[in-house]
């Protein structure tokens, strides 16, 4: 793989524009209306337990792990479909992308998970993760 002699580093996001896009579609989100004399149900609580809380912490991260990895997967097939890696490039993304996938495994078996375990469900959104191919 050839390196670019003096590579520029990435432009810094915009975390302002990443949060006021997030705030502005957690704004959108509402409750579906309820009819006239229905009663409301009660709100959705989390109940936590002190003693569950980092293995709680645990799979969250783990969860956001293999999101990130879900969708690094899907945007590499994107470029390998256009056509904008060398084959060199695309088995080295496969292999890395492969032993990504089996390290997760690796590390949900270690605790205790499966991949299906760290599928959230989002309620009226339907579940963070894709089904698995």
């Amino acid at each position: 793989m050839n390196a670019d002699p003096d590579p520029q580093p990435p432009p810094a996001p915009d975390l302002d524009a990443l949060s006021d896009t997030m705030a502005n579609a957690f704004r959108l989100l509402q409750a579906p209306p309820t009819s006239p004399g229905e009663a409301q149900p009660p709100a959705r609580r989390i109940h936590t337990d002190p003693d569950r809380v980092g293995e709680d912490l645990l799979k969250l991260v783990l969860t956001l792990v293999e999101l990130l990895r879900q969708l690094i997967e899907r945007q590499a097939l994107r470029r390998v479909d256009a056509g904008d890696l060398t084959d060199e490039q695309e088995e080295e993304l496969g292999a890395t992308l492969l032993a990504l996938h089996d390290r997760m495994t690796d590390l949900c078996a270690e605790h205790g998970y499966t991949l299906q375990d760290l599928n959230l469900d989002l309620g009226p959104l339907g579940p963070l993760l894709p089904p698995a191919p």
